[in-house]
């Protein structure tokens, strides 16, 4: 199952040993790493990246799950990127993105504390017991939640009813005298604004997810031979 994964640590040296120990699993097979980074929690509440995995199996950051938790924690203080991180500050603060709900993403606020560090990955695992029992013998809190896939159904009804609109407007445009005209025909230009940037967002939201899921099967497809070679190693050691 595909998840988001917080593991909140009283201080980034115990962070940077939790990123450690999930890359092990992930070796090991235990889990996939999608996408990941160490980000701090100031004393006013703003977050910085102190590392991010780049080049990972999906690039930067940038409208990434990960990406998007991380702006929403950075919240309204805001966000200090690192320099070769190569992400968009606007693309990052996107709850649709994100795929979690508001309340993951307050009980992620509420535990990452002022001055504690957090390890925050997307990653794929079957039983959560390998990553609780490593994590939490660091002394970290682990939060997880599954990802939710953006119904493009909403999307599209969300479309359909401006479009609905603009049919409407279009219609009274013809019956209007030329004061009220000029008023529907701004409200018909604003409408065709947000439907091509809704369609644009709903491309950009495809391109990304069918990204993710070429990346996810690549990962997986990975950590199966490296298992499956560990198990045939095992099977030549000497009992």
């Amino acid at each position: 199952m595909e998840r988001m994964l917080v593991v909140v640590f009283d201080n980034e040296p115990r962070a940077y040993e939790g990123r450690s120990a999930l890359r092990r699993l992930a070796l090991d097979g235990s889990v996939a790493i999608l996408a990941e980074a160490v980000v701090v929690r100031h004393a006013d509440g703003s977050a910085s990246i102190k590392h991010v995995d780049e080049p990972g199996p999906l690039g930067t950051l940038a409208g990434t799950s990960v990406g998007s938790l991380i702006g929403l924690i950075g919240g309204p203080v805001g966000l200090a990127i690192g320099a070769t991180s190569g992400m968009a500050l606007g693309a990052l603060f996107d709850i649709d993105n994100a795929r979690v709900g508001e309340d993951f993403v307050s009980d992620v606020v509420r535990t990452l504390a002022p001055n504690k560090v957090a390890l925050v990955a997307e990653i794929e695992e079957e039983w959560t017991t390998p990553v609780d029992t490593a994590m939490e013998s660091l002394g970290g809190t682990v939060l997880r939640r599954a990802l939710w896939e953006v119904e493009e159904s909403i999307r599209e009804e969300e479309i359909a009813a401006m479009k609905a609109d603009v049919a409407q407007f279009k219609k009274e445009v013809s019956q209007a005298n030329a004061e009220r005209r000029t008023k529907l025909q701004s409200k018909v230009d604003q409408l065709q604004a947000k439907i091509e940037a809704r369609q644009k967002k709903m491309k950009e939201w495809r391109d990304a997810f069918q990204a993710r899921q070429a990346a996810k099967r690549d990962l997986l497809k990975k950590n199966a031979a490296a298992a499956g070679r560990a198990i045939k190693e095992l099977a030549k050691t000497a009992l």
